[in-house]
């Protein structure tokens, strides 16, 4: 019975063994290979227009390998203050948009998300086209504001 039982953890354990796969070699030099490059890699700024809110976002974007990631300020939202009507406040607008997505040569979406308190939040898409040497965004729904954002 002893001789069996070895055998079958012998068994057990080369079985294990070739299951297991390695990690990929490291490339020669030991350097990790860089993603590449984007043509619209860079930081890019800008503010947009009111739109049908009349309140400018300040765009800030940052393209890495194609990753778009950013926000967008609205200089216009106020923080609560005190309210001496008793009268219901008016909801809060979003002053901070969060900006993400993929980047491609021609036009491309983004999704910008707020928070407006606490677990709420808004979404909107954004659809960028490039323009010589600028993006512009334009909102699809809520405001419609349009933006020209240069490099830098």
């Amino acid at each position: 019975m002893k001789y069996w039982l070895t055998l079958m953890l012998v068994a057990a354990a080369a079985a294990s063994a070739s299951a297991q796969t390695r990690a990929p070699a490291p490339p020669p030099g030991g350097a990790p290979t860089p993603a590449p490059a984007s043509p619209l890699d860079g930081q890019w700024r800008g503010t947009s227009d009111g739109g049908s809110c009349n309140a400018p976002l300040d765009y800030q974007l940052t393209i890495e390998s194609g990753i778009v990631d950013g926000s967008a300020y609205d200089t216009t939202a106020r923080g609560p203050v005190p309210n001496p009507n008793k009268s219901a406040p008016p909801p809060p607008g979003p002053g901070l948009w969060q900006i993400h997505g993929l980047a491609r040569a021609g036009s491309f979406n983004l999704l910008s998300v707020a928070s407006v308190r606490g677990t709420q939040h808004q979404r909107m898409q954004l659809t960028v086209r490039s323009e010589g040497g600028s993006l512009v965004v334009t909102e699809r729904s809520g405001c419609k504001r349009t933006a020209r954002l240069a490099r830098g």
